[in-house]
């Protein structure tokens, strides 16, 4: 078997291919002339094969070498084109994407269905009443001082009046002196109308002699004034028995009166609570409305106002949770429950104030403490949350650079809503999901194809 010259290298695996094609064609030569040696005479002049020959390991595997060294060649002949052009595409692809402009992205999330409002506040006790003194004098005894707990009607301190015991003493005797009066206005009463009675008699008596002429006109016409007169007379000490029953009770109401501040010469406390203040000491002088003797305070439970903004009164509502915070006790959280509202918003500042209770059995919380206030507010539809870094400001308004499906840049318009620090509150013009680039750069222009990496 000859070979063209040319100028081509000679292949290799060609050549090998070549030899081991002609040594297959010599063993199929030989086994074909086996064959013609081994044909048995039959009768009627034909020869069939007793024993048929069998291949020689050797032709099988030459045959399997060969169709093996096909298929390599078919494989390679193939596979390496495809391969190197798959490569310089790849290639290709990573040299577009380096020179892209790379972006940081962030995904729109759904905030919480239940939105953390926290508002500032300041605790304040549910009752707090300055106690006064009712009565003029020196305090005599004090039984409490500031931060002391006292029980509704408990003894405070004890005022000396010495003034008042004797005004006290003075209108009992005004008391007795009216009802003296009294008496007498009585007695004059009872004698008045002894006095009509016998001056009715003689007038009807002299009345009928009048009209039977025995006695002048003018002796009757004088019975009769006598009569009046004492009917008049009457009247006046019985108008001067009520006028004397005024007396009496007026000073009884007087005698009263004062038994009723010596009765405040004992301060007492008005319901259990906390001493917040002490404004005297034994031997200070105490006048009447005017002189602040102690401030009480109940503590438990407390209540806390806050102003709650128009965007979210509406989800307020009374018996909802809240939970309290304070800087003294950054570990602990309190409890409460908004007990009322306004119902009303300020006009000045837009906002609800709401009263939240809470309780303080252990006296824990104090009365003037600050406190943040975090409202635990049911939303319908919660708003989206994107970083704050991602906002655009232009002449437009705030706009937001969006990553398509093919990764390029569209500036889309967004409203906003409450800025919670790192995080910034989308209302509308976003749908969750969608990707937005973190601090876009000057490289980011409306449909721009960018490179996207993982942002915050």
């Amino acid at each position: 078997m000859t070979r063209s010259s040319t100028n081509e290298p000679e292949n290799p695996g060609r050549t090998a291919l070549g030899r081991l094609e002609e040594e297959l064609r010599a063993e199929i030569e030989q086994l074909k002339r086996q064959l013609q040696d081994h044909k048995p005479a039959h009768a009627g002049g034909t020869h069939v094969l007793e024993h048929p020959p069998r291949p020689r390991n050797r032709t099988i595997l030459g045959l399997l070498v060969l169709i093996a060294g096909i298929f390599v060649v078919a494989f390679f002949a193939g596979y390496v084109p495809r391969h190197r052009t798959a490569l310089q595409l790849v290639t290709e692809a990573h040299a577009e994407e380096e020179s892209l402009p790379e972006v940081s992205v962030a995904a729109a999330i759904r905030g919480s269905s239940m939105g953390n409002l926290v508002l500032p506040g300041n605790i304040q006790a549910v009752t707090e009443a300055p106690i006064l003194a009712r009565a003029e004098g020196f305090i005599q005894r004090r039984y409490v001082d500031i931060g002391d707990k006292v029980n509704a009607g408990q003894l405070l301190a004890d005022i000396q009046a010495p003034d008042l015991d004797q005004q006290v003493t003075q209108a009992r005797a005004a008391v007795q002196q009216t009802q003296a009066d009294l008496e007498r206005a009585t007695a004059a009463l009872e004698q008045g109308k002894a006095n009509e009675s016998l001056a009715k008699v003689t007038a009807s008596r002299w009345d009928n002699l009048a009209k039977r002429g025995v006695v002048s006109r003018q002796e009757n016409d004088q019975y009769q004034a006598q009569y009046m007169a004492q009917a008049a007379n009457v009247r006046a000490l019985d108008r001067a028995v009520a006028a004397a029953k005024g007396n009496v009770a007026a000073s009884q109401a007087n005698v009263a009166r004062l038994t009723e501040l010596q009765g405040y010469l004992q301060v007492r406390a008005p319901f259990a609570g906390v001493i917040t203040l002490r404004n005297i000491d034994v031997g200070a002088l105490v006048n009447t409305g005017s002189t602040l003797l102690f401030r009480i305070a109940q503590t438990n439970p407390l209540r806390t106002y806050v102003n709650v903004p128009q965007v979210s009164a509406p989800e307020v509502r009374v018996g909802q949770t809240a939970t309290l915070s304070t800087a003294d006790l950054p570990d602990r959280k309190f409890n409460g429950v908004v007990t009322r509202t306004a119902n009303s918003l300020d006009p000045a500042s837009r906002t609800l104030l709401v009263e939240i209770q809470v309780p303080n059995p252990d006296g824990k919380l104090m009365p003037g403490t600050y406190a943040q206030v975090d409202l635990n507010l049911p939303r319908k539809d919660p708003p989206l949350l994107i970083p704050s870094d991602t906002l655009v400001v232009r002449s437009a308004g705030t706009l937001v650079a969006l990553l398509d499906t093919n990764n390029k840049v569209h500036f889309q318009g967004i409203t906003v809503g409450r800025d919670l620090g790192d995080r910034i509150e989308v209302l509308s013009g976003l749908k969750a999901g969608q990707r937005v680039i973190v601090n876009p750069n000057d490289s980011v222009q409306e449909g721009v194809k960018v490179h996207p990496a993982a942002g915050k």
